[in-house]
């Protein structure tokens, strides 16, 4: 075996076991709740067995100088991905809401894994494709654009954090602009609004791969207190025209297609804010959001006809029952509005992910 034989074989046994320890944990957060995560983490822990190993194995072979950093890469990230699965399993021996809050933390790891991981993605195909939606990852023409946005000299997109000040306070924002698109031509945006405490630097990462896949600017906020505005004053929906404003500085932006999602509260503020003839939102698409009926004593008629809705919900939803989802999709269906209703028989109060591509297909080409 040659020299650069045994390199690339050091990397593929570095590389493989890591993508597949992450997807798995992408897998799983998909279907936490209270009871049963003892048996997602026996369903999924063989992979951190040879993660471990993997990564054992990479820390003993000699790499050369000029992947010093790439190595490092791998290395911090496979760091992060176990400590995520070693939480999962501390997850794993509690019950309840103390398991679901621990199972919580813990992806904050994986999450640690996918920004450490991600600058090497366009230096390692295997590393781009686990940043696709699982259904695009062979798709060649698609692989060729983002390799092509990737080789020029100064990158036009990626994903960048900033903070804006807005009236006395700073709010902070992510922002993914594929590296292939062109800045001078309109893109679609999405605003992607996380659930209750969470932020939009964390947030980013559930919507990025179906961003990456489908050409859409992605801009994550955060809620200027602990959540979204649902009751009371609307602090929150100056914040969301600031960072498209601020984004539009540096891409263009088409203002005609511009889709506000969420997460359980930022799924709740989608209806809040998006349903208002002032809103930026040309398309709403809450995930595991409340609803009240009440809402639209306040709304314009003009504006909920025709206004695109999709509504994915979990018939295991613990928080917001499930049909609060089905009240919702009565109202506005009575109201004028195009309802798209997605019923997700397995998963409870979750992002699921897995729907984020088709979400972004409706928004972009009207397929439910």
């Amino acid at each position: 075996m040659t020299k650069k034989e045994e390199l690339l074989e050091t990397i593929a046994a570095s590389l493989i076991p890591l993508l597949q320890a992450m997807d798995s944990l992408t897998w799983a957060r998909q279907r936490f709740e209270p009871y049963g995560i003892d048996l997602i983490v026996n369903a999924i822990w063989d992979n951190s067995k040879t993660l471990e190993a993997a990564l054992a194995t990479l820390r003993s072979r000699k790499w050369p100088s000029e992947l010093k950093t790439f190595k490092g890469i791998i290395e911090k990230s496979s760091i992060a991905t176990l400590d995520a699965y070693k939480g999962l399993k501390e997850a794993a021996k509690l019950d309840g809401f103390d398991a679901l809050l621990q199972a919580h933390r813990s992806i904050k790891e994986h999450i640690l894994a996918e920004r450490t991981l991600y600058p090497a993605a366009d230096i390692s195909t295997p590393i781009s494709q686990y940043y696709l939606p699982q259904e695009y990852r062979e798709t060649k023409d698609l692989l060729e654009k983002i390799e092509s946005g990737a080789d020029q000299d100064v990158p036009l997109g990626g994903i960048t954090e900033h903070s804006m000040q807005n009236g006395k306070n700073l709010t902070e924002y992510a922002v993914y602009i594929p590296e292939y698109l062109d800045p001078a031509v309109a893109a679609p945006v999405v605003l992607a609004l996380h659930g209750g405490k969470g932020s939009g630097k964390d947030f980013i990462w559930s919507w990025l791969p179906a961003a990456r896949a489908l050409g859409t600017v992605l801009i994550a906020p955060n809620a200027r207190d602990k959540t979204w505005a649902i009751a009371g004053e609307d602090l929150d929906s100056s914040t969301l025209d600031r960072a498209l404003e601020e984004v539009e500085k540096h891409q263009n932006l088409d203002r005609k297609k511009v889709l506000m999602t969420g997460m359980s509260d930022g799924g709740t503020f989608c209806y809040v804010s998006g349903l208002f003839n002032n809103s930026c939102a040309t398309h709403l698409a809450p995930f595991s959001a409340s609803f009240h009926p009440m809402l639209l004593e306040f709304i314009s008629s003009d504006r909920l006809q025709h206004l695109p809705i999709r509504i994915v919900h979990g018939t295991r939803d613990w928080m917001f029952p499930i049909e609060l989802a089905h009240q919702a999709k009565e109202c506005f269906r009575a109201s004028g509005a195009d309802i798209t209703f997605v019923e997700l028989t397995d998963r409870s109060h979750v992002f699921p992910q897995d729907e984020a591509s088709s979400t972004l297909d409706w928004f972009l080409n009207g397929v439910s």
